[in-house]
C-alpha cells in the first residue's frame, strides 16, 4: 500500500496487533484521513476521526483515546494549539503530530506544545504503524501482548482467549470488554465507561447492549474458575481473579 506517493510491498499481516487501542485522527484532508483510518482499522485499532480543530479538541477532551494523531494545519484550531490546550487541561494522551513542515524549529515548536512524536509528510504506512506501536508501548497497560489471570490467557496479538489450553470463542466486543476488565481488575467500571471505551463515540449503542454482551461473556466464562465478573449494583462491574 502507499501513502502520499510512498509505496510498500509489506502486508498488514506482517505486523503485531496491539489490539483494542482507540485512536483519534484529526486530519482535514479527507483522502489522507480515509487511508490512515483504513490502514489502522485493518490492524484492529478502533479509529475515530475529526476534520476540524474544534471538533477534534472536543473529542480529545471528553472521550478516552490511547493515541491522538493530529495534523499541524487544520481549519480553526491548529494542531499545536489543540495539543497545548489539551496539555494545559491535564490531558495525558500520547500525541503523534503530522506535519508537512521539515524545518527543525517548526518541529521543535510542535514538540514544545506537548506532542510526543511527529511524522513529516509524505510518510509510509509502515512508519506510521511503528510510531503508533512505540507510543502505545509507553503506556503501562500496553506493555505486554499477553495477559494472564490464573489459567486464563488473553493473547492480544492473536485476539484469542484460552483456559487450561482450550480456546474460548469470543465475539470482538466480548473480547474487548474482557480485556478492559482484566486491565482494570479489582476496580469497578461503570456501564457508561465500558460503552465509551469499547464503542465509538458516534455509535448509537446504549448501555442495554453492554448488559447483553456482559451476560453472554459471563456465560462463556462460566467454566473459568479463577475469574469472576460481579455486578456492583448502582455502579458497574468488577472482575476479580482468584487463586
Amino acid at each position: 500500500m502507499d501513502i502520499d506517493g510512498i509505496t510498500s510491498s509489506q502486508s498488514l499481516e506482517s505486523y503485531d496487533i496491539v489490539g483494542m487501542a482507540k485512536i483519534l485522527v484529526i486530519e482535514d484532508d479527507t483522502d489522507l484521513s480515509d487511508r490512515i483510518t483504513a490502514w489502522l482499522t485493518g490492524q484492529s485499532y478502533q479509529v475515530e476521526r475529526a476534520s476540524t480543530g474544534e471538533e477534534g479538541f472536543d473529542l480529545l477532551r471528553f472521550y478516552h483515546y490511547d493515541i491522538g494523531i493530529i495534523d499541524w494545519q487544520l481549519p480553526g484550531l491548529s494542531g499545536p494549539e489543540i495539543i497545548r490546550r489539551f496539555r494545559n487541561e491535564g490531558g495525558k494522551t500520547p500525541i503523534l503530530m503530522l506535519t508537512g513542515k521539515s524545518d527543525v524549529r517548526e518541529k521543535s515548536h510542535g514538540l514544545d506544545a506537548g506532542a510526543d512524536d511527529y511524522l513529516t509528510k509524505p510518510f509510509s504506512f509502515e512508519e506510521l504503524s511503528a510510531r503508533v506501536r512505540a507510543l502505545l508501548r509507553r503506556l503501562p497497560t500496553y506493555q505486554h501482548e499477553e495477559m494472564n489471570a490464573g489459567e486464563l490467557i488473553v493473547d492480544r496479538t492473536k485476539h484469542s482467549v484460552s483456559y487450561r489450553g482450550e480456546e474460548i470463542h469470543l465475539l470482538p466486543k466480548e473480547f474487548e470488554i474482557l480485556e478492559l476488565l482484566l486491565r482494570q481488575r479489582d476496580m469497578v467500571i461503570s456501564q457508561e465507561s465500558i460503552l465509551e471505551r469499547v464503542w465509538s463515540s458516534q455509535s448509537e449503542t446504549t448501555t442495554a447492549s453492554v448488559r447483553t454482551y456482559m451476560k453472554t461473556l459471563r456465560k462463556k466464562l462460566s467454566r473459568v474458575e479463577c475469574v469472576r465478573i460481579t455486578t456492583v449494583h448502582g455502579y458497574g462491574y468488577r472482575l476479580k481473579v482468584t487463586e
